[in-house]
């Protein structure tokens, strides 16, 4: 799907706020409610935007211990083991990748204790799985907002 700087400038207000009024929507891109609301329906229907999520401060939430994980993983297995980091309730992101390591993975978890066991005791249980580094993360930054790539 081929998207202008309309539906750009759509996306860009929606990742700032996905609870805007469609009037609101329509205002922030000088379209009328008519269009914004015809283009909005477009971009869902195209899958371009996939669903609405709310952004939670992973401390205030209980979870005062995050790391990306990058695995090594057999690769006839990748399928398989990105199935069963997918079960595991501390895992927030999962990324197939391309370098040293094959798949990078977001954990969350209670504290350094509980951090320590997803990675030792459910991550690294995984059979294909053939090693691992955590990077501590000290402090996170959101820096998404209107982060919508633009047409060269």
């Amino acid at each position: 799907m081929d998207l202008d700087d309309i539906d750009h400038a759509i996306l860009s207000v929606l990742v700032d706020d996905a609870r805007v009024s469609m009037t609101q929507l329509a205002e922030a891109v000088h379209i009328s409610r008519a269009s914004a609301h015809a283009r909005f329906k477009r971009l869902v229907d195209e899958q371009v935007i996939t669903g609405f999520t709310a952004t939670v401060d992973p401390v205030r939430a209980g979870q005062h211990a995050s790391a990306y994980v990058t695995l090594a993983v057999e690769q006839p297995q990748w399928q398989e083991v990105r199935k069963r980091l997918g079960a595991i309730p501390e895992v927030h992101h999962i990324a197939l990748i391309g370098g040293e390591f094959d798949v990078i993975v977001l954990v969350r978890a209670r504290d350094n204790r509980d951090l320590r066991r997803v990675v030792l005791e459910e991550i690294q249980a995984i059979p294909a799985v053939r090693g691992t580094r955590t990077q501590l993360i000290f402090e996170d930054a959101q820096v998404m907002s209107g982060a919508i790539p633009r047409k060269a």
